[in-house]
This record gives structure tokens, sequence and C-alpha cells, in this order.
């Protein structure tokens, strides 16, 4: 599509894939989407970002990233069906975190049906050279039915600017500044003592005025990205130290592996026979240690040791589902260390062919993401994050670290050798 043109598109649930070739200095983007009416929205609520990935509607979700042989896509699921009557307009848009527009090659913006099977429309680089953001394209009503059209409105201010001027409120970091020491006075002179004053009938004072409802809490911008040069993250500088930290896994098949893998000559791996298990190795300061997993059923507690809880057992890798596992922050004091790894239960032998994704989000703070490399070994098991208590300040540090048991050895005994937790084991099954 040229900027400025449009089309329909079905009143049904829709794709809409952000997509660039990714590379060395290619900074990280971010597909987003805003709901309007008159222009703005109606609240803060009608934002939906890597930060708030769902409306309250159903009808827009943030599904989240993919990296498949040096693209990257980001998606958003928009069901044009469950929009709000009221809802005139929703703005997709585009920010790049970590440098500019000009420096993201091949970038476009691409609506789908649902799975996947046809494009609708696409728009692809609007020439961009030191924009920070950008609406690629809007789908409007028009006399009762949906059009898709592409925009191409580049913005230097990046997502806090493209929100703030759709009426969004941002938390902005505020700096404090030093308070200022008031000049020493000379006392006042001392004041003649007051009359004492008639006798009064005391009366019942008249009730407080109700408390004015509290302001919805602005909208938070900030993340974290881990990298093999920036590994790690302290929750501590980041405020997230109490609450709950939601630790979710979501993966995808690479889509142009069928029949047999062309790495490992096995089966290639489906959505429908894939089952990959979130677990967590734990030791607390008491020295108890142990495993949370779905094999025995140990889903563990969040509200007693060892505050880790696995929510359940997913085959789908969908965001929104995904492998999902909670840490309760609130006895952060209790943790010495918590080592979370991926095992395949069954469908595949190994991580190669595999898209996944990881993205710790703590109730208080920055959401933490990152993505796997490429698996180049027959490796069933993969160590995802350590996080670690030291003095108090709780570290995530990235491990994506692939390995491979020897003849005869468990996953689960193989993290436990390579990160020498000293666990005895015996057979589980679910």
């Amino acid at each position: 599509m040229l900027k400025g043109s449009n089309t329909p598109v079905p009143t049904a649930a829709l794709r809409v894939e952000l997509g660039w070739r990714t590379g060395p200095g290619v900074p990280d983007a971010d597909a987003s989407a805003l709901l309007l009416v008159s222009g703005k929205v109606r609240s803060d609520a009608d934002f939906v970002f890597y930060n708030q990935p769902a409306h309250s509607s159903g009808a827009i979700r943030h599904e989240g990233k993919r990296n498949s042989d040096g693209r990257v896509t980001d998606t958003l699921l928009v069901d044009l069906a469950r929009v709000e009557p009221s809802i005139e307009t929703i703005v997709l848009a585009a920010s790049a975190d970590g440098g500019t527009f000009g420096q993201v090659p091949d970038l476009y913006i691409e609506v789908q049906d649902a799975d996947r099977s046809t494009p609708m429309a696409r728009f692809d680089n609007p020439g961009a050279t030191t924009e920070t953001a950008f609406v690629l394209g809007e789908f409007y009503r028009r006399q009762g039915a949906w059009k898709f059209r592409a925009v191409g409105q580049g913005y230097s201010s990046g997502l806090e600017g493209l929100a703030t001027d759709y009426g969004i409120t941002v938390d902005e970091p505020q700096q404090t500044a030093p308070a200022a020491v008031p000049p020493v006075a000379a006392p006042p002179p001392a004041a003649p003592p007051a009359p004492t004053p008639p006798p009064m009938t005391r009366q019942a004072p008249p009730p407080p005025p109700a408390a004015p409802p509290a302001a919805p809490a602005p909208v938070r911008l900030t993340k974290v990205t881990l990298t093999k040069a920036a590994p790690s993250v302290s929750l501590t500088k980041q405020g997230g130290t109490s609450g709950a930290l939601h630790v979710n896994l979501n993966w995808e098949v690479h889509k142009q592996f069928s029949g047999w893998s062309s790495k490992f000559g096995r089966p290639a791996a489906t959505h429908s026979d894939l089952d990959l298990d979130l677990c967590a190795l734990f030791e607390l300061t008491d020295g108890s240690k142990g495993v949370v997993q779905a094999l025995g059923n140990t889903f563990g507690a969040l509200h007693q040791p060892p505050y880790i809880h696995l929510d359940g057992d997913d085959r789908t890798g969908a965001v929104a589902a995904g492998e999902n596992l909670t840490v309760n922050l609130d006895h952060r004091n209790a943790f010495r260390r918590i080592l979370v790894f991926v095992t395949i239960y069954e469908g595949a032998r190994s991580f190669a062919d595999l898209n996944a994704t990881v993205t710790l989000q703590p109730q208080y703070g920055a959401p933490i993401e990152f993505s796997l490399d490429e698996c180049t070994v027959p490796s069933p098991v993969c160590a995802l994050a350590l996080i670690t208590n030291t003095g108090g300040d709780l570290v995530v540090q990235r491990e994506a670290r692939y390995l491979v048991p020897e003849r005869g050895v468990s996953p689960q005994r193989t993290v436990d050798y390579a990160y020498g937790w000293g666990m005895n084991w015996t057979p589980g099954r679910k």
C-alpha cells in the first residue's frame, strides 16, 4: 500500500504484524495500539502495549515478539467484532528502543487474517530517518464497516511523545531538587498574654469532606531487554522488590520446518504435539532446596515456602497463556537463589527449530524480557534465568544456556549438575 491509501477489512479477528530485519546495531522495536474516540483515548486503559498487553474489552491483545532467521515480528491480535461501538479509530504504532527507525531495515506492518493464511494489507518502510516512533496504520469505521489506512506519521519524541499526543498520562521519572536551607531568623518579640475569651457553647464539628477519588496511576513505558552484552539487571534498582513476579515462557515452531528437521534427523515439532515445561530450582536462606515443576505435580506454593508457584501446564506457547511461574517477592529475604529453566517433555528431542521468549514482569517495576539464541546442539533442557539475592539485592541474570544430558541422565539432573544444586532425584510423571 502507498502512504495515505486505504482498503476494506472484515469485521473479524485479525493479526497485525510489525516486522523488520535485525542485526548488529539494529535497535529493538515495539508494536502498540490506541483506541480513540474523537481523536483521543477515553483513559489510559485504551493503550495496549508491552506493559499493558490486553484491552479490557478483549478486542486487542499484544501477543509479543518472535525472532526467526534474522527477522523479528511483534504482533497484535485485533478482534474488530469485539471493539466497543464508541471507538472510532484504532491507531497502530511502533516505537524504537535504543535507536531510530532509520537504523531499522525492512520495516513493515501487515494485516492478516487470524490464522495468518491471507495477508489483507501491507505498508512497507515509510522512509524513516531520525524518528523514534511511528503511526504506521489505523483501523477506522466508515458507514458501519472497517477499513485500514496506511499512515506513516513519524515522531522524534518516541513512544512517550506519541502516547501523550493521544491523551495518555505517562509516568516520567522525577528528579528531586535538594531542599533549600531556610535562613535563621531572629526570634519574634514576646506577645502580650491574650485575654480570656468568654465561655462558648461547644458544638460538634462538621463532618470532614469526602476524599476525592484517587487519580489512576500513570502509564509506565520503561522496560528492560537482556542481551549477551547486557545480561543482568537488579530488581532492587528497578523497584521490583515486592508483590508478584510473573515469569512467562512463550514459543513458536519455525514455519519453514515441516516433516523432518534438517538439524538432527528427527520429526519437527508442531504446536499440537509439543509440550514444554517451565520449572524452577530454588534454594532458600534456611538451606532448604527443591524444584517447582509439572512433573510429579510439584507446583509449589505462593504464600508458604518455597513462595514459588507454577500456574499450570500449557502446550500452546501463546503469550496470553504459555507457561507461567509466579514468585512472591514479599518473601524475597527467604530466597538465596532461583534458577528458572525449561525442559521438553514430549513432541521434540531438541530446542532446535523453536523460537522462545522469556518475560519477567514484576508487579512493581519494569518488565524484563529476552529471547533465546538459536539452539545448535541436541538439547532438551535450557537454563533461562538465574535470580540471586546478594545482600538484599535481587539480580536477574540471563542464562539462555542449552544443556546436553549424558546418556541416562534426566534434564533436571543435568541442570542440577551444571549449577551445583546438589539434590537427589527420583523418576516422576504427570
